[in-house]
């Protein structure tokens, strides 16, 4: 079958569940992961031809999408800040709002000397390991609540030949993080219960509840003692910075202040909404 037409059965079966755009992006990221063929080279070779054994594989993505499985748990694969994370049922899939706040901390640290950098709640280690690919000078840590997302996130570390120091904890139930650091970071648990109607199926019915919910009545318990933490365990003018719930912005310059952070910066994501914040130990 002609891989052009295909493309056109496929999309017109996604429609009733997705974009026009999106039902095409995905057929260009598993043409990308299947055959190493991207858009422009389709359209300069219009008389490619699926073989059987390809139609099989493409049929079997098609059938998982039309579950509302997330492509990236299908391919098992995800790109973030340019390099490519194994992501799996026990990780969240890495989204373009993270990568700007890694972008912030390495623009804020490229020329800095060497430094220590901590990771809380690291998933697939994606903010850990950019961090550590792009700042070369840092000695990054990470650490997570769940086994299985550290075994995926030291695989990517390897698979993108970078250096992550990985250790288990519970971070609500840690009292001290028994060293100092220069920046610490976290991208916790902040939806609320009362937002999941706003989560698309293919989150809320695929991607891992820990990594995402928390209770209507306590949505700032990770910041709350990420911050009391952040005050024992960073350095003079260490630097904290979260990835936030787009609603609850002014509860975090609040609760920053109160912990006695300076220089507090609520910034914007790509989509205009509020989604991460910094703040300085002084």
């Amino acid at each position: 079958m002609l891989a052009k037409d295909y493309r056109n059965n496929f999309i017109e079966k996604l429609l009733p569940l997705y974009d026009v755009l999106e039902a095409e992006s995905f057929f260009y990221i598993i043409l990308e992961d299947f055959h190493q063929m991207k858009r422009i080279d389709l359209a300069l070779n219009p008389t490619y031809v699926f073989s059987e054994e390809d139609l099989a594989k493409w049929n079997s993505v098609l059938e998982k999408l039309e579950k509302e499985i997330p492509i990236q748990y299908i391919l098992g694969n995800a790109h973030f800040y340019g390099l490519e994370f194994e992501v799996n049922e026990n990780t969240l899939i890495p989204r373009p709002e993270t990568e700007e706040l890694v972008e912030w901390i390495i623009k804020n640290n490229e020329f800095s000397e060497e430094i220590k950098i901590l990771d809380i709640g690291t998933g697939s280690g994606c903010i850990a390991i950019s961090l550590a690919k792009n700042l070369p000078h840092a000695k990054v840590f990470a650490i997570d609540v769940s086994k299985k997302a550290l075994e995926t996130a030291k695989k990517n570390a390897l698979k993108n030949e970078t250096e992550v120091t990985f250790l288990i904890k519970n971070i609500l139930e840690t009292e001290d993080l028994e060293q100092q650091f220069d920046i610490i970071v976290s991208n916790p648990p902040y939806v609320r219960n009362l937002e999941k109607e706003e989560i698309k199926k293919n989150v809320l019915d695929y991607e891992p509840h820990l990594a995402l919910f928390v209770e209507d009545n306590d949505a700032l318990i990770f910041y709350r003692k990420i911050s009391e933490l952040a005050q024992k365990n960073l350095t003079e003018n260490g630097q904290l910075y979260f990835e936030i719930n787009q609603y609850l912005g002014k509860e975090m310059i609040d609760l920053l202040e109160v912990k006695n952070f300076k220089n507090i910066e609520l910034r914007k994501d790509i989509y205009e909404n509020d989604r991460m914040i910094f703040g300085k130990k002084v």
